[in-house]
């Protein structure tokens, strides 16, 4: 600044174009449904629910201290309003859809009992 000539710049000009992005009531309703079987036959024992930027991030565990079994990711989509959901096993891509209802269908075949052999 020289003087009395000072520029003023909006910072809205210059922060990112990335909003906070959380599940909805309607998302979380599955996932928790998801937990609660998983946890109930003690496949899954914790969940956690994060953000980072752009991102919205539900994660499930096996034991307390240990890495997330598998991280469904919520991201903004290449439309606004749109988001896109992610399953990711440590940092593995397991499964990618446009909604929520495609990637629970991944824990659909991973979670299914199998038969008893020859009793």
């Amino acid at each position: 600044m020289v003087g009395n000539n000072a520029t003023v710049l909006p910072l809205r000009d210059y922060r990112g174009a990335r909003r906070t992005l959380y599940f909805t009531r309607p998302e979380l309703n599955p996932l928790l449904g998801l937990s609660n079987r998983t946890r109930a036959r003690r496949i899954w024992r914790h969940f956690a629910v994060d953000r980072r930027d752009g991102q919205a991030l539900f994660s499930v565990f096996r034991h307390t201290h240990e890495s997330p079994v598998y991280t469904i990711v919520k991201t903004t989509g290449a439309i606004p309003g749109e988001a896109s959901f992610t399953v990711l096993s440590g940092r593995q891509r397991m499964r990618a859809a446009g909604s929520l209802a495609e990637v629970l269908d991944f824990f659909r075949s991973k979670l299914a009992l199998v038969p008893g052999g020859g009793d």
